[in-house]
């Protein structure tokens, strides 16, 4: 069955130590989400806290039609401050896996997000995919622009 890729980068006026802190901080998932989705973070980190491999961490979203799912992560691979990568480990992908990587340059940090991903059931998840999903995650990942541009002006 089909699998398929997601990329975007967006260069964040800040430095590498800023856009870590921000983007490795689940805390931080609702405020770059579309409000329709309703997105709540279950597993908060404290104060100081970081992310480490084979961290588990609990969201609650609603993804399509309104109806509101579990979502699991695992953080599977943590190279500080340049990259971290999670996995699905429950939700309403098959496959869904998420590599955020930051490069600093001249003008501040290049962000990349690099998502392979894969739906279940078969030629039915590969109809809903370009029918529907590959142009939701395509509005979700337009709106994280717009959002991460507002918070780091």
């Amino acid at each position: 069955m089909g699998v398929f890729y997601l990329h975007a980068e967006q260069l964040l006026p800040v430095d590498i130590q800023t856009a870590w802190a921000f983007f490795s901080s689940p805390n931080n998932l609702a405020l770059i989400t579309p409000p329709e989705m309703d997105f709540k973070t279950l597993t908060s980190m404290g104060e100081g806290q970081e992310i480490y491999t084979g961290m588990l961490i609990d969201y609650k979203v609603k993804p399509l039609f309104g109806i509101r799912l579990h979502w699991q992560t695992e953080i599977v691979k943590v190279q500080k401050p340049h990259s971290f990568t999670d996995i699905q480990v429950r939700g309403p992908y098959k496959l869904w896996q998420h590599t955020h990587t930051f490069t600093p340059n001249g003008n501040g940090v290049l962000m990349k997000d690099e998502v392979k991903y894969q739906l279940p059931f078969g030629p039915m998840g590969n109809v809903a995919h370009f029918l529907l999903v590959r142009k939701k995650l395509a509005a979700l990942f337009r709106y994280r622009k717009v959002a991460i541009e507002r918070i780091f002006k």
